[in-house]
């Protein structure tokens, strides 16, 4: 009765998350959810407050590392850094759709390992959109393959710092910034190398096709960056640049990676404020996703929850005697069945409680299936509920079919991939 309880509050906190219901003049987010989840959770009396004390002392560093690294990313668009790398894109393609396939795909890798995931997605996915239309007016098939490209190239984290979950895991599993790195630095590029070639393969007659006149790239590229680099911009790209290389120098030294994006955040709230970009408190209103912040310390509570019911036992069967593939993979279904977020953090309580101290591999196995799993269905992730908001925003019809089939053709052999490597280097 206490796991059906349990399990019921989760599978609530997800629908309403996912569905996002009306009621009123008030919408149902991720962060009503959670509560609402939380609220279930407690009623049935799966949680208490030394739960809510003990997630605020796993989660009170991650956290503030997630804020900064949104701020330190809504600072970089509005200081038109994103709009300086596009231009230099659309450049460097010189109107070739398969040269501009491969440089779009390494943007989106790179801003989404530098930055994050969501922010990559949620800045790049329109901008490519509207350079798409502007280059190839006249193939509106191109759309389809770039778009793509934005959403699969957001695969494995190389970095602890390129995903939320991923900073949350790696803080509970006592992994730095360095340690991760050395191991999922590898198991990300292999994985991504597989997505690239896939995705190559699947779009290989619209990218390969001579299609209708192609406008100039100089002119479209003019519309994004003029010919020099302005002050804000290479202050932001600068900044961007320090954090990232700061993370491995600090946590050297015996520092933290939640120092060093706050330290980031704060300037880049006064090189905002110094350039007239944005006010700072405008930056941290609507850059900072506050919603996804309470959703994660929501779900988080909830997996405790789930613990205390013993609804996370089964899973603790599943992963006994401990094997990278099985927790990979299990990791992978249920993120693409339940949320990324839900999986994780649930993942997070089962692997903690197996035989033994040490779990590094098993928690990283588990990331590897959280982070390719939500390419399976869109409500893998909010990453690809962003992508689909920002899809039907731009007029772009991405059917959920087509979404599945390339999913599974693209994550099946990175995946396998990725869970390779990182079983070749463990």
């Amino acid at each position: 009765m206490g796991e059906a309880s349990a399990l019921s509050a989760l599978g609530v906190t997800i629908i309403l998350a996912l569905s996002r219901p009306a009621l009123g003049f008030l919408v149902v987010g991720p962060a009503l959810a959670a509560i609402a989840g939380i609220t279930l959770m407690t009623a049935a009396g799966h949680v208490a407050i030394v739960d809510i004390f003990e997630a605020i002392g796993v989660l009170w560093r991650p956290m503030i590392a997630i804020a900064s690294i949104m701020v330190i990313a809504a600072a970089a668009g509005h200081l038109g850094v994103v709009n300086r790398l596009a231009g230099a894109v659309i450049r460097l393609g010189d109107g070739s759709a398969r040269t501009l396939f491969l440089l779009v795909f390494c943007l989106s890798a790179c801003t989404a390992a530098i930055l994050n995931n969501d922010s990559a997605i949620l800045v790049l996915t329109p901008l490519v959109v509207t350079i798409v239309r502007a280059l190839y007016p006249e193939n509106p098939a191109l759309l389809t393959p770039f778009v793509f490209a934005v959403f699969m190239a957001a695969g494995i984290a190389p970095i602890v710092t390129s995903n939320p979950i991923n900073l949350i895991v790696s803080d509970v599993a006592e992994l730095d910034f360095n340690a991760y790195a050395m191991r999922m630095v590898p198991v990300a590029l292999a994985s991504a190398v597989i997505s690239f070639l896939t995705l190559r393969w699947i779009f290989s007659a619209e990218l390969d096709r001579r299609g209708p006149g192609v406008a100039d790239p100089k002119v479209v590229a003019a519309r994004f960056s003029e010919s020099g680099w302005a002050p804000a911009e290479k202050h932001g790209l600068i900044l961007a640049l320090s954090v990232l290389g700061a993370y491995p120098v600090i946590e050297y030294l015996g520092g933290s990676v939640w120092i060093v994006a706050l330290c980031g955040a704060i300037a880049a709230c006064m090189l905002c404020a110094f350039h007239d970009a944005v006010r700072p408190g405008y930056l941290l209103r609507t850059g900072v996703a506050w919603q996804i912040l309470i959703f994660l310390f929501g779900v988080y509570l909830i997996a405790l929850g789930l613990r205390n019911a013993g609804a996370v036992d089964w899973l603790v069967d599943v992963y006994n005697p401990p094997g990278i593939a099985t927790i990979g993979v299990v990791s992978a279904v249920g993120s693409a069945l339940i949320n990324n977020h839900s999986m994780a953090l649930t993942n997070v309580v089962a692997i903690g409680a197996l035989p033994g101290e040490q779990h590094t591999t098993e928690y990283l196995a588990a990331l590897v299936g959280g982070d390719l799993g939500p390419r399976l269905l869109p409500i893998g992730s909010l990453a690809g509920l962003l992508w689909y908001a920002a899809l039907e925003r731009s007029g772009v019809h991405v059917p959920v079919r087509q979404f599945i089939r390339i999913g599974v053709i693209v994550t099946v052999p990175s995946l396998t991939a990725g869970l390779l490597m990182l079983g070749a280097i463990s």
